[in-house]
């Protein structure tokens, strides 16, 4: 028999289990981070066919083109861009399949896109966004050493959601490796 604390104890877990599965979004590991951008790019470009790096990232064709991985597993705060101390694992995990790349091709450059979910404005969103790759790319040059050089920021705000919902969803805070040096001039 439903009993009304049964029914509450219900609502509360549901309630509770966005969160539960964030906790619970693990970070690719770097071998896999290494192997997704050191794949070879779904189009190759010729060498009239570049554009630069602003076109690059106005460009869904071309960016679905080129190599790339989600991270869903730093915890961004809703509202938030802050990369916490308790994060540093995995973007250390990150930081060390970057370096690798690097030491092998030292002209491999990468996009970080930063997402929002749907809640609030666009405008707010898209700043957030910005905001969130800006943020993983000042903790990749000064807390672990990436070249700055080879890492390049986007944000596209609530426009390329994982997961199509007005509500807020944890999937759709990420960021985006995605590595186009094949793509531009």
């Amino acid at each position: 028999m439903l009993t009304r604390r049964t029914f509450t104890m219900a609502v509360i877990a549901a309630i509770a289990m966005p969160s539960l599965a964030s906790a619970q979004a693990t970070t690719p590991s770097a071998a896999t981070i290494e192997r997704q951008l050191d794949a070879a790019p779904r189009k190759k470009l010729r060498p009239n066919e570049r554009v630069t790096v602003r076109e690059f990232k106005r460009r869904p064709d071309l960016r679905r083109m080129a190599r790339s991985i989600d991270i869903q597993s730093i915890n961004f705060e809703f509202g938030s861009a802050a990369i916490a101390p308790s994060q540093y694992g995995k973007v250390e995990i990150i930081a060390d399949a970057l370096h690798r790349i690097l030491r092998r091709d030292r002209g491999a450059r990468i996009l970080i896109e930063g997402h929002t979910d749907a809640v609030g404005s666009f405008e707010s969103n898209q700043v957030l966004s910005e905001r969130r790759a800006a943020s993983l790319k000042r903790t990749l040059v000064g807390e672990f050493g990436v070249p700055a050089y080879a890492l390049d920021t986007v944000g596209y705000g609530e426009e390329f959601l994982l997961v199509p919902t007005q509500q807020e969803n944890w999937r759709n805070r990420r960021v985006t490796l995605r590595r186009f040096d094949d793509f531009v001039r």
